[in-house]
């Protein structure tokens, strides 16, 4: 779900004799309310805080990172607990729970914390399987933020560190075969990597007696996009002085684009059940479904923008032929450059809803699952990030990790190219933006300053999402990526501590950013999170109660109350 660095638009030429960079001049223009449709791009506040004046001539600078006591110990840290690190990712990967069910991976990846010094609370935002581990060592220290993740994707089972798609959970329907879930995001690496970080600074902090508050937050249902949107509109991060953040990747990369803000959003069609073969009367959801598909894709000449992205799946459209669907379901993603142009695009999806309903006589109803903001840049905070990558170096790919990366590569018709072995240069954002994934970590950046890194986890060309990623998560690509990740989170979190001056460029930035845009959810008033009851031996191992006082259990059932179509009055007899 969450793709790292996309670029955003900008404007790198200076405004001549103003003294006042593009970006600058394009919030005041929003913050004046300037709406013609000819400045609309130009004046929306969000956008204009997520661009970049830097030239594309731009050389990063070294020497920000710094060697230190606190930073060797952090480091030997790692690879002391190296065993214990990789042995918890391997776990993760084991368990393949999908987004809000993920009961043992939370309950690994807290026990791993707790190990290591942290107060664990369950129950974070209302979500069982969210939780905060916190970490103090003296007074007055700044409070640092660490991004935890370990939900899995439907259908992306596969053997660990097999070269061809061999599912390791097969699901054997005669009429509907698949597979089963799988960590094709590296979730299990993402999150063992920054608790290993955490541990890590806190190992640091306790030696060398540096005051600090290191917190890391175990996040829920990242590829729903649901966990952390919530959790800042309940304040869950607020205090912090800065976050970090990393995503496994096909490269070893940082940088200081946006990604794209965006909208869940699923409908639900409700007609009248009825005999296949006898269909005349029925009203059929699964058609209505069908026709708001269709009809949604017409928007794509005229309506979507390069950074837009829209993309769909009919996530219930009946169980046997011979029975007309009473209740279909199709889901939205809804993506755009800001949540104000999601809005726009939203409100076209919506349109089409209400035709396809109207044409198939049936009704329909639509409800936001998720939603969140573009991310906000740190320039300051990734040139920090990028120092120590370069000093510390890429992973630590053995050979059996290459010849894996190769296989998959051969296996999906790519260029045998292998695991990538840079540390990539840090380089200005594209001026133009061109649209990409979405993350829920974009909602913290606007109330936190934070970066994104990216650690190769992947072969070369290849793509999240994939069983490939799967293949690789708990092998030799994964367990060197994951070491290496931890490394780079907590190098630069260290250096936070050592350098005041680094913290303060990076608040500094995240003060001038953030003139003129004031965040709010982009969740709808009343907004309830989706869950799923958790089994009794986790709520008691936890300490929590169900439900939590946040949603409403048991949720409203939504049951078809439509009559069937009249073909008018009865035809004379034919003789």
């Amino acid at each position: 779900m969450c793709d790292l660095h996309d670029q955003h638009d900008h404007e790198a030429t200076p405004v001549d004799g103003s003294g006042l960079s593009r970006r600058r001049i394009m919030q005041l223009l929003g913050a004046a309310g300037v709406t013609t449709a000819a400045l609309a791009a130009g004046t929306d506040p969000v956008m204009a805080a997520s661009a970049d004046d830097t030239p594309a001539a731009y050389t990063a600078p070294t020497g920000l990172a710094e060697d230190s006591p606190a930073k060797r110990s952090a480091l030997a840290w790692i690879e002391g607990h190296a065993t214990r690190i990789t042995g918890l990712n391997t776990e993760i990967w084991e368990h393949a729970e999908l987004s809000l069910r993920e009961w043992n991976s939370s309950l690994a990846q807290a026990d791993f914390l707790k190990k290591a010094g942290f107060t664990v609370e369950f129950g974070t935002a209302g979500f069982p399987t969210a939780f905060t581990a916190t970490f103090t060592q003296g007074k007055g220290g700044p409070a640092l933020g660490f991004s935890g993740e370990y939900d899995a994707l439907p259908g992306l089972s596969q053997r660990q560190g097999v070269g061809h798609h061999d599912p390791r959970e097969y699901v054997h329907d005669p009429f509907a075969p698949g597979y089963g879930p799988g960590h094709g995001c590296g979730h299990c690496a993402l999150g063992t990597a920054a608790a290993s970080a955490a541990a890590a600074v806190a190992a640091a902090a306790k030696k060398h007696r540096l005051p600090v508050t290191v917190k890391f937050f175990g996040s829920t249902a990242e590829e729903t996009l649901i966990g952390k949107t919530y959790a800042v509109s309940r304040g869950v991060y607020d205090g912090l002085d800065a976050f970090l953040d990393w995503h496994p990747s096909t490269a070893n990369a940082t940088g200081w684009g946006s990604t794209t803000a965006m909208t869940a959003v699923t409908f639900t069609f409700l007609g009248v059940a009825g005999h296949g073969g006898t269909p005349l009367g029925n009203k059929s959801a699964l058609d209505a479904a069908v026709m708001m598909a269709t009809m949604s894709e017409f928007l794509r000449e005229e309506n979507l923008a390069p950074s837009g992205r829209l993309h769909w799946v009919i996530n219930n459209g009946g169980d046997i032929p011979n029975v007309t669907p009473e209740i279909a379901e199709i889901s939205y993603y809804v993506r755009e450059g800001s949540p104000a142009r999601v809005r726009v695009l939203l409100d076209k999806v919506i349109a089409v809803s209400e035709a396809a309903a109207k044409a198939s006589q049936t009704s329909v109803r639509h409800r936001i699952t998720a939603a969140c903001w573009n991310q906000l840049p740190s320039k300051s905070f990734a040139e920090l990030m990028h120092d120590n990558m370069r000093q510390i170096g890429p992973p630590e790919f053995t050979a059996e990790a290459q010849t894996l990366a190769k296989e998959l590569q051969a296996s999906l018709g790519l260029p045998q190219k292998g695991l990538h072995t840079e540390i990539a240069a840090l380089t200005a954002p594209n001026p133009v933006f061109m649209g990409g994934g979405s993350t829920d970590v974009a909602d913290i950046s606007w109330r936190v300053p934070t970066v994104s890194m990216g650690a190769a986890l992947a072969p070369i060309g290849t793509k999240m999402h994939t069983w490939s990623t799967a293949s690789c998560a708990a092998a030799a690509p994964g367990r060197a990526a994951v070491l290496a990740a931890a490394k780079y989170l907590a190098a630069t979190a260290v250096d936070l501590l050592t350098q005041p001056e680094r913290l303060k460029a990076v608040k500094d930035e995240f003060a001038e950013r953030t003139k003129g845009v004031e965040w709010r959810t982009a969740l709808p008033e009343g907004y309830e999170p989706p869950m799923y009851e958790p089994p009794r031996w986790f709520l008691e191992r936890t300490g929590q109660s169900w439900p939590p006082e946040n949603i409403t259990w048991p949720p409203r059932r939504i049951v078809s109350q439509e009559k069937f179509s009249s073909l008018g009055p009865e035809l004379a007899p034919q003789t």
